[in-house]
């Protein structure tokens, strides 16, 4: 039997109990929940561990990763995984894993959610009314859907979703997304357009759903709320890093944007009170990913990954290159 340690965090507790995985990895491994302080923590176990399934909060980093003795593959709980030095473990010859498939309706649903209730100014709205005021005009800024056009940056299995989303509701969805082959517009028919910022000088609506690299860290800073129109609203339900902060507030502050709709912020949790000073915001915990479904569909399918790589050798969602065969 092999050993999988799920590792998460006891300040951001995900998981209480091992059932679903356990399930999952039956006659194969057996399986540990272990809630850390901090990554150090998981010393008196790296020696131990075949497979570990990791969630969010806690840093997997190159020290740690090269105290582990036998481990083949580690799964990010989730789609992101910036918490995990997958360049350190590729070194040392071990897989890492995420969960690109999870949750795809959950964060789609999410952010066409955040769009929608900018657009139809729902938080005055239900601000004005908890005050007693019952006056229509207190949603002046309202805008027609179908007059609006809806930018998805990214567009892999989640930003697809979201476009296809926004088109059935009668926005005039388009993305930019440079990585994928020609004639993916055609196929799902919502247009493509050529650059980030032809994206944004054209859209009413900007969502956000690229992952958290070098290349995106920050790619929507100071210049791009430039480029932006001063009616449009930012969504992002992908990483908050994606967003420089302190532009953002910039932005919202000069009136550069008309507001903006955040699952997700740079350092969160901090910045929430300066973001949800203005009222044109809406600001959710971290939260797009989740319905009672997702989770378990996530837990599942992280320790079917590990089931697959332990016993059968079949590594799946690999966003490493290990150098060595795993």
């Amino acid at each position: 039997m092999y050993n999988v340690f799920i590792v998460d965090s006891a300040e951001t507790r995900n998981s209480s109990d091992t059932d679903v995985e356990s399930e999952a990895l039956r006659g194969c491994a057996d399986v540990r929940l272990l809630v850390l302080d901090r990554e150090s923590d998981f010393l008196p176990y790296a020696e131990q561990a075949d497979g570990i399934i990791l969630w969010h909060h806690l840093r997997f980093g190159a020290e740690l990763i090269a105290r582990l003795g036998k481990t083949r593959i580690i799964v990010r709980n989730g789609v992101g995984y910036d918490n995990v030095d997958a360049a350190a473990a590729a070194e040392r010859g071990i897989a890492v894993s995420n969960v690109p498939d999870y949750g795809t309706e959950e964060v789609a649903d999410h952010a066409v959610t955040l769009a929608l209730a900018l657009v139809r100014q729902l938080r005055p709205l239900m601000e004005g009314t908890g005050r007693g005021k019952w006056e229509w005009r207190t949603a002046e800024a309202c805008r027609r859907v179908r007059e609006l056009a809806f930018g998805v940056v990214g567009c892999g299995r989640i930003g697809t979703a979201t476009a296809l989303r926004a088109k059935a509701l009668g926005f005039q969805a388009r993305f930019f997304d440079p990585y994928l082959a020609s004639g993916y517009d055609k196929a799902i028919g919502v247009p493509r357009v050529d650059s980030l910022n032809e994206l944004l000088e054209a859209s009413d609506i900007v969502s956000l759903h690229v992952p958290l690299t070098d290349e995106t860290h920050r790619m929507i800073d100071a210049a791009q709320f430039g480029r932006m129109k001063s009616t449009a609203y930012l969504v992002n339900t992908a990483r908050g890093a994606i967003v420089r902060h302190d532009a953002l507030v910039e932005a919202l502050a000069a009136g550069k944007i008309a507001g903006a709709g955040l699952d997700v912020l740079e350092c969160e949790p901090e910045g929430i009170e300066e973001i949800t000073r203005f009222p044109n915001c809406i600001v959710t915990p971290h939260s797009a990913f989740y319905s009672q479904e997702s989770m378990v569909e996530l837990r599942r399918k992280s320790a079917l990954t590990v089931r697959d790589a332990l016993a059968e050798g079949k590594f799946r969602n690999v966003v490493n290159q290990p150098v060595k065969k795993v």
